[in-house]
């Protein structure tokens, strides 16, 4: 194909997509788009910018800018050590502030995995591009590190450069000779602090080639730096959403209605304006919102309304959404993945079956949604923690009528969210009140609506079907699995208006890989496959920590604890024949069961063990569990972790910490059923999360490694149900194949 770049550069994406849908001509021509993104940092008085990523002051402090959303996973601690280490900075003198948006901070690779189901059909080219293309600036799917660690690099390594230039230049000597340590250039005797050359060194010409720092002197990588966000957390001065205050700015709750199409039909006004501190009400076809001098009577007012909404026709509730699942699973499925001749293995033998089934999760993070909005003489700022600002700012603008470049989106630290805030409803809904009463207002959810109105974890079923040959090894696997398409769901829901990602989805498929992510077997099983079966449960679903991961790992990994039954082997033995070319996570599985004090899964033992890898990266989790009661005893996890080069170890582990206390907390709570359309938990006090008492001993060894970086965040999460569940196998002989466990027999 002959392209004319003349011609191209005077086309919008717009323009280029009409006419014949994502044909290849027209694919190629706009990967190859010729395009310069400039970056947009401002340096404040005595701050000199080095590129999109660092700026250096006077008194020689760095700033190091970052676009991933702060929510307690430590990104704003391990991407400033990156940048520090490569740039011989001083660590007391190195701070942290959010990235304004710009095509440069695009995250593509957590775009791929988020949106596999929309992009992954694309060619490669445009599926590398499109992120910065569109401006996706993205955190999710533990790509932080692994998506920016080369870029950080080379931005400390050319800071460090331009300063050796300068300082170089002063002292007559080759800038080759210089080196930096503690925020000082160094050559011989000779040191110069970075304020003293902050300036000159940023008029510097920088080389063709940036050479990467070696060596392990003076090195702040891998080291358990403190983190730069905890003392403000600590000492309350720490600004989230909800502490944002504006002149003249008003607080706001709301109230939606029910899941499906619905309608406001019945509000009690009066009552509303007998609260003190009432404002006004805001209504909308699916919402109302109160408007008041402080969030307590904003609240109150709500609840005071009564506000009442039509009854979608199609009702959902919890025996609605169970025949959902069971129906899909019992028509076709789509094949995601297959190996081998299942079929033939299968043909007359004796195979082993189960099924598992997962209920819907929530997110049930401690901050609730919220956004502070102001629109004045025609532009909209908002103020709100958001996992994706570039579609909060679009959906925003898209709300009020006006342009995406008449909205500044102030990106805050996320009070925990777990994938929830990557949804922008409340950046729309925040923007429409804004415009509306004309001032400032800041609209939080109350933790009803934050509970009825989350984007679920989805639940799914597993039907899992195993043979064993002669020698005991597992020669063929199928799983089937029952679940909606989220990864659909959520394209269309946040990328519904980008013409590549509508053209993608309307191509001809069936099935969702991410709704089937993790049950795609690691172990050597010659003969395998995978298959989705669609189910359409009504419920609204959306990104998860560890996504479809969470629920897969629960289905395969007890499948194969009840295929070592079947064969007669010790569970931990049983993996291990299997995972011979998997050496990495082999290894995880031996240590997590030489920490634990594995007895080898005896009756009575109460031990249970299960692994995972994805990401990246390999875990192993051994569980001692029993049943105390009605209720679940966790007593000790213990986690072996392989995620490659370690930033900062003490990071990693308390997200392989909090991970496993995560997993614990949705294998045994965290659910809710659904009855006329509307979930039944309304606080979190009503999910039976685990609290400080519940806590097992917990026991995390990292397996250090040079190879690239892994995922983190998530990768604890997936293994923990089904160690928990093979504990309890093995400590009461019964098997639990429903999530939270215990559910099923209450």
């Amino acid at each position: 194909m002959k392209v004319d770049f003349g011609k191209l550069q005077k086309l919008d994406r717009r323009t280029l997509l009409i006419g014949g849908g994502v044909g290849v001509g027209l694919v190629v021509a706009w990967a190859v788009w010729p395009r310069t993104y400039l970056p947009n940092l401002t340096a404040a008085p005595g701050e000199s910018l080095f590129g999109a990523w660092i700026k250096i002051g006077t008194d020689g402090h760095v700033s190091v800018a970052v676009p991933q959303c702060e929510e307690g996973q430590g990104v704003f601690t391990a991407m400033p050590q990156i940048i520090a280490d490569e740039l011989g900075a001083d660590w007391k003198l190195v701070g942290v502030e959010p990235a304004p948006l710009n095509p440069l901070y695009a995250n593509p690779l957590a775009a791929e995995e988020l949106f596999e189901q929309a992009l992954g059909g694309l060619p490669e080219q445009l599926r590398r591009s499109h992120a910065a293309r569109t401006g996706l600036v993205l955190t999710g799917c533990s790509t932080s590190i692994r998506s920016f660690e080369d870029q950080l690099r080379h931005a400390g390594a050319t800071a460090r450069v331009l300063l050796c230039k300068a300082a170089a230049r002063r002292w007559g000597a080759e800038w080759q000779s210089c080196d930096t340590a503690g925020g000082q250039v160094i050559h011989g005797n000779s040191k110069l602090g970075f304020g003293a050359l902050a300036a000159e060194a940023a008029d510097e010409r920088v080389p063709g080639d940036v050479p990467l720092r070696t060596g392990e002197a003076n090195r702040l990588y891998g080291q358990e730096l403190p983190r730069l966000d905890a003392p403000a957390k600590v000492d309350g001065s720490l600004l989230y959403a909800a502490d944002v205050r504006l002149p003249n700015m008003v607080f706001a709750s709301i109230r939606m209605g029910p899941i499906g199409e619905t309608e406001l039909v019945k509000l009690d006004r009066a009552a509303a304006d007998r609260i003190p501190g009432m404002l006004s009400i805001v209504t909308t076809r699916d919402w109302v919102a109160t408007i008041a001098n402080n969030g307590w009577a904003a609240e109150r007012a709500i609840d005071a309304m009564r506000p009442r909404f039509k009854t979608p026709e199609e009702v959902i509730n919890n025996d609605s959404i169970a025949s959902a699942l069971s129906d899909a699973l019992n028509a076709d499925g789509a094949r995601i993945h297959e190996a081998g001749d299942l079929a033939a293995d299968f043909r007359g033998a004796k195979v082993v079956s189960a099924e598992y089934r997962v209920d819907v999760a929530l997110h049930a993070a401690l901050e609730p949604m919220t956004c502070t909005a102001n629109y004045h003489e025609g532009h909209l700022s908002l103020w709100l923690p958001t996992q994706a600002p570039g579609l909060a700012r679009a959906a925003a603008a898209r709300a009020i009528g006006i342009a995406e470049s008449s909205v500044t989106v102030h990106a805050t630290m996320a009070g925990g969210s777990f994938g929830a805030k990557l949804e922008h409803a409340v950046a729309e809904q925040a923007a429409l009140l804004a415009e509306r009463i004309g001032r400032p207002v800041q609209l939080t959810w109350p933790r009803g609506e934050d509970m009825r109105h989350d984007r679920y974890r989805p639940p799914a079923i597993g039907r899992m079907t195993g043979k064993l040959n002669p020698r005991g090894q597992v020669s063929g696997l199928l799983a089937k699995i029952a679940a909606p398409e989220t990864g659909r769901e959520l394209a269309t829901r946040l990328l519904g208006s980008d013409p590549v990602v509508q053209a993608s989805l309307a191509l001809p498929g069936k099935g969702d890989p991410s709704a089937v992510a993790g049950a795609r077997p690691f172990y050597a099983i010659p003969n395998y496959a995978v298959d989705h079966h669609v189910a359409a449960i009504g419920v609204p679903t959306g990104y998860w920590r560890s996504g479809a991961h969470s629920y897969n790992c629960f289905f395969v990994e007890s499948f194969l604890d009840e295929l070592a039954h079947a064969a007669e082997q010790d569970a931990v033995s049983f993996r291990m024949a299997m995972l011979g070319g998997g050496t990495r996570l082999a290894r995880c599985v031996q240590m997590a069961a030489q920490l634990g004090g594995w007895q080898g899964g005896q009756p009575g033992s109460g031990q249970g063990i299960a692994c995972h890898a994805f990401r990246g990266s390999y875990v192993a989790v051994m569980a001692e569990a029993r049943l105390d009661g009605r209720k679940v005893k966790v007593e000790r996890l213990v986690a072996a972790v392989d995620c490659g080069r370690v930033v900062n170890p003490d990071l990693v582990t308390q997200q392989i910490e909090g991970g496993l206390l995560f997993g614990m907390a949705a294998a045994l709570a965290g659910s809710t059923g659904f009855t006329e359309n509307v979930a039944d938990v309304r606080d979190l006090s009503e999910l039976g999360l685990p609290t400080l008492a519940d806590a097992p001993d917990i026991t995390v060894e990292l397996i250090r490694n040079a190879a690239d970086p892994g995922g983190v965040s998530e990768l604890a999460v997936p293994p923990v149900a089904p160690a928990i569940a093979n504990a309890l196998q093995s400590a009461s002989g019964v098997r639990f194949r429903v999530l939270p466990l215990l559910s099923d027999v209450e």
